[in-house]
């Protein structure tokens, strides 16, 4: 039976370091089949493949695989420690967290700040996005989690809620709807709407309507959230928007006034998500943990977030 060594850990990390057997066979001091076939031991040996092989490609990690070589490395530097104290302290355990792009003026810097309060052991990265380029990043290994609303993700992502997000209307003062404590998404039926330019929102938002039989008519997609505050101020159509900004005027000093969809079933999840490939890191349960935690306490002090 196979046994991982330290020279077997020392491998894997050359190859995740070059992306390349050859390579890798030169700063270990073997032959490049001789570390070919070590690698495929190894593999067989943990029961999941640690690199994605494609002929004329450089070899990728696979989510497994990352978080294998992040435990190598620690390993191998506790090693170097024991055999001399004055070698380099073992690497913080590392974490990197996306954030959709749309939630990271929120909660991302209260996330970061909070963990390194209370984690200060953990080196927390961190990548803010879209739904898409986050999903695709878990799949890679890119990313260990992300705080993102429940769109894209299917059964291979585990899910831990955070929040509900309740959908506004966003119009201007002197709308016809500004007076209105909340609408339905019938009463936008004949407004022109402005949605997010992303893909997945807009389909979601969408769907809301059809799902009632209302054909909306979308007359603007904007980039960012102030962009469709903006358009939504100077009466460009009605914005939706499941973030809602505590200030009520858009960046030029329009009033814009936000107007809650009270529909059922429109509320939307706000969840931190990982893929199930690889079970979590102890440091990644932790985060898991304080982000959910830190959720409810804002959840009650920042009603203005829209969240339910």
């Amino acid at each position: 039976m196979l046994y991982l060594s330290l020279r077997h850990y020392t491998y894997v990390t050359a190859i995740a370091r070059h992306g390349s057997l050859s390579a890798a066979a030169l700063e270990v001091n073997v032959s490049q089949p001789a570390l070919s076939a070590a690698l495929s031991r190894i593999e067989a040996h943990l029961g999941q493949r640690l690199f994605l092989r494609r002929k004329g490609a450089a070899l990728v990690l696979t989510p497994q695989g990352r978080h294998f070589v992040r435990a190598a490395e620690a390993l191998l530097a506790q090693a170097a420690q024991l055999e001399n104290p004055d070698s380099p302290q073992p690497p913080l355990a590392r974490v990197d967290l996306g954030c959709f792009v749309d939630l990271a003026p929120f909660l991302l810097a209260p996330v970061l700040q909070q963990a390194k309060a209370m984690m200060p052991e953990l080196d927390l990265r961190y990548r803010v996005d879209g739904f898409a380029p986050l999903t695709d990043a878990m799949l890679k290994g890119q990313i260990d989690l992300a705080i993102s609303f429940d769109l894209g993700l299917d059964d291979g992502f585990e899910r831990h809620p955070i929040g509900q997000a309740v959908p506004h209307a966003l119009v201007a003062a002197d709308d016809p709807l500004a007076g209105r404590d909340g609408l339905s998404l019938r009463d936008l039926q004949d407004r022109d709407l402005i949605l997010f330019e992303d893909g997945l929102s807009v389909q979601h938002v969408l769907r809301l309507f059809r799902a009632q039989g209302l054909r909306p008519k979308v007359a603007h997609r904007a980039r960012t959230l102030e962009i469709l505050r903006s358009l939504a101020a100077h009466g460009m159509g009605v914005g939706i928007s499941y973030t809602l900004p505590p200030s009520g005027q858009s960046y030029d000093g329009r009033p814009v006034t936000p107007l809650r969809i009270v529909d059922p079933g429109a509320a939307e999840p706000i969840v931190i998500a990982r893929h199930r490939d690889s079970p979590p890191s102890p440091e990644m349960a932790r985060l898991i943990r304080m982000v959910e935690d830190m959720a409810q306490d804002m959840t009650t002090a920042h009603p203005l977030l829209g969240w339910a």
